[in-house]
């Protein structure tokens, strides 16, 4: 007679490939059964945008059938629960993984990649929020077609709390909602860190699995506040291929690995990779230089995440305020890897525990 101690053995011999270590032992198998030709048991992924799910499955059905034979029935659900290394944080106590995202230099698709990352995540059912931390070039609002919104504020407390405004299935703060788009925003250094302050401690976000931050280009002290004030899960840098932006992705990266600030990059977006005209979708021109985010990813020893294209298309989406993500096609299939890539390095990061930097001298 087989017995749930059995299959829990059996299981015992499937690894998580990223995380290198059994799915028991890991504690993501739950609720095991076994039933005259039947055994179901549920398994608990770190994220709901894992790339290697059915890999997953079809290894514990492997594992299970060499214990039960060809003739019972194996059931398998597959869920997740994002893992956090987030535990009784005061400040966003609902959010498991807050991520940074940067770039040394400014026009190299920074807000693009944010807000089809955010879609991306979105879609594969994770919970997901976006702050616009660029102050003074807020574009989010545009990019998400809601620029003419205002979010709602509600009093908790006597104090005023904003209510992030949703836009598909994203929750999100910018400054862009706050001034009128047609005004600069004229604010010293200050005055813009007290407003990304607001940002994540006046603001009810909720549960979230992944909140994004489209970091203003270049090292600031908007970035010194945002480790200041959150412990970050970790970084991302984007650039495109050529020299001048890898030169200011160089230093993006170094600020990040400074003493006091210590947020580990989770990896490298090579943005404009390459040019493929629409009505030529197998030609690439490598109008900004070849593989330069790949290049850099390999000297700093990070993960490289992905490469988009340059195509129109991209450009087009983010002007009507329906991104990329949420269209067919090689972009969209681009941007969907991209996420499944990063919530695999966030896992990867959680996985190894280390400690999360909640206060800078």
């Amino acid at each position: 007679m087989i017995t749930s101690a059995d299959i829990l053995k059996a299981l015992s011999t499937v690894e998580d490939p990223d995380l290198k270590r059994d799915l028991v032992t890991l504690n993501m198998i739950k609720d095991v059964k076994v039933e005259p030709k039947k055994v179901s048991f549920t398994v608990v992924l770190t994220t709901p945008a894992c790339p290697l799910k059915e890999k997953i499955r079809q290894d514990c059905e492997d594992a299970v059938e060499k214990v039960t034979g060809p003739d019972v029935d194996i059931y398998i659900l597959m869920t997740s629960s994002v893992t956090t290394l987030r535990d009784n944080a005061p400040l966003l106590p609902g959010v498991k993984n807050i991520i940074a995202i940067a770039s040394g230099k400014g026009g190299v698709g920074k807000s693009t990649v944010t807000s089809n990352l955010a879609v991306a995540l979105a879609q594969t059912g994770a919970k997901v929020g976006l702050i616009d931390a660029d102050i003074y070039g807020p574009s989010i609002p545009v990019m998400f077609n809601c620029e003419h919104e205002q979010p709602m504020v509600k009093q908790v407390n006597g104090k005023n709390i904003i209510i992030p405004i949703e836009q598909y299935n994203v929750k999100l703060i910018s400054i862009g909602f706050l001034a009128p788009p047609d005004s600069a925003v004229v604010w010293r250094g200050p005055m813009a860190s007290s407003a990304l302050k607001q940002f994540f401690s006046d603001a009810d976000w909720g549960e979230l699995d992944y909140l994004l931050i489209d970091l203003p280009p270049g090292t600031s002290d908007i970035h010194l506040t945002m480790v200041q004030t959150v412990p970050v899960t970790g970084a991302v840098i984007v650039t495109t291929p050529q020299k001048v932006a890898l030169a200011d992705a160089n230093k993006g990266m170094a600020m990040f690995k400074q003493p006091q600030i210590n947020v580990p990059i989770l990896g490298v977006v090579e943005n404009m990779a390459y040019f493929t005209p629409e009505e030529l979708p197998d030609n690439k021109y490598y109008i900004f230089g070849k593989d330069g985010g790949k290049n850099l990813s390999e000297k700093h020893n990070v993960p490289f995440l992905g490469q988009i294209p340059l195509v129109q298309s991209i450009r087009e989406s983010g002007d009507s305020g329906l991104p990329a993500a949420m269209k067919e096609g090689p972009t969209a299939e681009a941007f969907k890897d991209l996420a499944k890539t990063l919530a695999r390095q966030i896992a990867i990061r959680n996985a190894q525990k280390p400690t999360l930097v909640t206060d800078v001298k």
